[in-house]
């Protein structure tokens, strides 16, 4: 198994780039409908292996992406966060993000929180990001949480495009400064 990055470690979670055995888990993460209502929508598995690919992708072409999330007790997969921006600096996406998804057995457990903390940590320190965003659906509250309980509010109003995100979100964030002095308090 061959990982193209790092891998970052938290209390109950191991964070680190996809590698092709993750794809079973992860195609049923894209299958639920549940928990692809404000992910871009059920992606059926060759739709799925395109999402798997894009992630992996990142982080041969841009030297980050979204980590794989381990769950520690288990050693299962469980979903995937982290840093995100198709295309780098540039390339459409409204800015640096860290963004998170997680399959539905272990949602309310803190994992997206405790796993986004440490890969906003990662982004400041090591990729030397200025700001982090996180793009969430207007009816997702549970997310909106997250990123309250992360320090971020919400910075301006968007349109997810291109297909197959076309929804309206709150764009969600805060700065390095700011990040930096509510961990120091």
């Amino acid at each position: 198994m061959t990982v193209l990055g790092p891998t970052l470690e938290t209390a109950r979670l191991v964070l680190r780039p996809p590698v092709q055995a993750d794809f079973d888990d992860f195609a049923a993460f894209c299958a639920d409908e549940a928990v692809m209502r404000t992910l871009g929508g059920v992606a059926p598995r060759h739709g799925a292996w395109r999402q798997m690919a894009q992630l992996a992708g990142s982080w041969a072409l841009l030297g980050f992406g979204m980590f794989s999330v381990i769950e520690k007790e288990s050693g299962r997969w469980v979903g995937r966060l982290g840093p995100w921006q198709p295309g780098g600096e540039g390339g459409g996406w409204p800015d640096t993000e860290v963004g998170w998804g997680l399959v539905k057995e272990v949602q309310g457990k803190g994992y997206a929180t405790e796993g986004a903390a440490a890969a906003i940590d990662w982004a400041f320190g090591t990729l030397g990001w200025t700001r982090v965003v996180h793009c969430i659906a207007k009816d997702n509250p549970a997310s909106q949480a997250v990123a309250r309980r992360l320090g971020s509010s919400v910075l301006a109003e968007e349109v997810m495009l291109p297909a197959p995100i076309s929804v309206p979100i709150d764009l969600w964030g805060q700065t390095k400064t700011q990040w930096r002095a509510r961990h120091r308090a």
